[in-house]
C-alpha cells in the first residue's frame, strides 16, 4: 500500500526509486517504534525517524518523508500538527526536516507550521560501499 505512494513521491521530488532498498528499510520501521513511525493517511504518508542530539537536548525526530498527493485541502497541515504532537509524546524535544533546494513551496508550507530555516548545511556520505 505504501510503496506506490513512495514511488509517486520520488517521481515528484526527483529521487531514485529502489524498491528492494525501500522494502528493506521499511522492515524495522514497521516492526515497532524503536526507529521511528510510518504514517499512512487518506492522501499520503509520512515517515518519522528518531535520533539523538546534544544540540537538541536528547531525542529528536526527523521528518524523513512527507507526501500529500492532493495538496491545498488542509490535510497536510492537520497531519503535521498530529505528527508534531506524536513526536512530543514519544519524548522528542526537537523535530527536523530537509527540503530539496528548489522546493520553495515546501519551505513555505513548513514555515506556516512552525518550522524555521537553520544555518546548517546537510552533508552526506554513503557507507554501504567501500
Amino acid at each position: 500500500m505504501i510503496l506506490p505512494l513512495v514511488r509517486e513521491f520520488y517521481a515528484v521530488d526527483g529521487h531514485d526509486y529502489d524498491e528492494a532498498r525501500l522494502t528493506s528499510a521499511f522492515g524495522p520501521l514497521l516492526a515497532d517504534d524503536r526507529y521511528g513511525q510510518v504514517w499512512l493517511f487518506d492522501t499520503g504518508y509520512a515517515v518519522v525517524t528518531w535520533g539523538y542530539s546534544l544540540e537538541s537536548g536528547g531525542r529528536d525526530a526527523l521528518l524523513d518523508e512527507f507526501f500529500v498527493r492532493n495538496r491545498g485541502g488542509g490535510v497536510g497541515g492537520k497531519v503535521i500538527a498530529e505528527l508534531v504532537e506524536a513526536c512530543r509524546e514519544a519524548g522528542a524535544l526537537r523535530m527536523l526536516l530537509e527540503t530539496e533546494a528548489p522546493n520553495d513551496a515546501a519551505r513555505r508550507f513548513y514555515r506556516r507550521h512552525g518550522f524555521e530555516p537553520e544555518t546548517s548545511t546537510w552533508m552526506g556520505r554513503d557507507l554501504s560501499g567501500r
